[in-house]
């Protein structure tokens, strides 16, 4: 039978196992406990593997910006949308950006103003936070979609907000190809590169970055979905086929075979995205399929338990597949 309770050595106990703890961390994590998180992430960051789009140096493994918003593609799991709202306070978002930049990740991908936010979109706020109260450094890809306002509203306001690039959301994208409204496309493409930013076009369906460069349209970057379909929740090839991508969340890149053997002969440095399935495939595992077979650069939201990890694959991954098939661009 256990002995009466000892304070005195319950406190003692706790202390030591507080210091334990605080020795097994890293010195990055060390750096943010002292300085009450304020340090500048930038001061102490490791190098990790880098590329260029224009003039700018993007890491190869690029902050998704879905989970810090609270958008989730959960399947059917109506929780979790919310769930994650309650996990990225206002802090836990700067602690996000601040362990990425410690690991060597320099730029993030958020929205701007989306419309499914109901008016509360954090990104500009907390970005603006982060640089004033952490001296933050991290860059901003935005994700932009035509407003009620003006095609380039939000685009602009972005820019206003410090993004070194913008980029047409995947499903404006999709929607526009298969409606035949290049034009759209290029007026936005075209307003975009006059501000002197990074601009891009994402899409879900391959047809997004073929018609892109079969128009001519000169975008510094594509975003394109890309990963395998060997994992537990993937539907049948043969009904991939036959449902819009917003009727299953399942899947995000129905035709990975055709988006390979496409973009392997593009030039134009490529953005994968979605290739962990929304989750359903390790960092390993899913970063190698994209590496491997051509993309330039991954963009992947990330719990801050998870940004170390993600960088360790990232890094080993991009020297495992220096001398693939499709030469590495940017």
């Amino acid at each position: 039978m256990a002995g009466p309770f000892n304070r005195r050595k319950f406190l003692k106990g706790s202390a030591a196992a507080t210091t334990a703890g605080v020795l097994a961390i890293s010195l990055e994590e060390r750096a943010l406990l002292a300085g009450g998180g304020n340090a500048a992430p930038a001061s102490w960051a490791e190098s990790g593997p880098m590329g260029k789009i224009g003039n700018v140096e993007i890491s190869r493994l690029i902050c998704g910006g879905n989970l810090l918003n609270g958008y989730a593609h959960a399947r059917d799991l109506i929780y979790v949308s919310e769930l994650l709202r309650r996990y990225f306070t206002d802090e836990k978002i700067m602690e996000t950006w601040g362990l990425c930049e410690s690991v060597g990740i320099n730029t993030m991908v958020s929205t701007c103003d989306c419309p499914y936010s109901g008016g509360k979109d954090p990104t500009v706020r907390m970005l603006n936070r982060y640089r004033n109260e952490r001296r933050g450094r991290i860059q901003w890809l935005a994700q932009c979609q035509p407003s009620g306002k003006g095609m380039t509203d939000t685009m602009q306001k972005a820019i206003d907000n410090g993004a070194c690039g913008v980029f047409l959301q995947g499903e404006v994208a999709d929607n526009w190809v298969r409606e035949n409204r290049l034009d759209l496309i290029e007026r936005i493409v075209t307003w975009a590169r006059g501000k002197g930013v990074l601009v891009g076009v994402a899409g879900h369906s391959v047809d997004v970055p073929i018609a892109i460069e079969t128009a001519g349209i000169p975008v510094d970057f594509h975003m394109k979905t890309l990963h395998h379909h060997n994992y537990w929740s993937a539907m049948p090839a043969e009904q991939q086929l036959e449902v819009s991508v917003n009727q299953n969340d399942n899947y995000w890149c129905r035709t990975p075979e055709q988006t390979i053997e496409f973009m392997k002969e593009v030039k134009t440095p490529w953005i994968a995205y979605k290739v962990l399935a929304a989750g359903a495939m390790k960092p390993m595992d899913g970063f190698d399929y994209a590496f491997g077979h051509g993309a330039d650069f991954v963009c992947v939201g990330m719990f801050d338990f998870q940004v170390r990890e993600d960088q360790s694959a990232a890094r080993e991954l991009v020297a495992r597949h220096k001398n693939r098939t499709r030469p590495w661009y940017g």
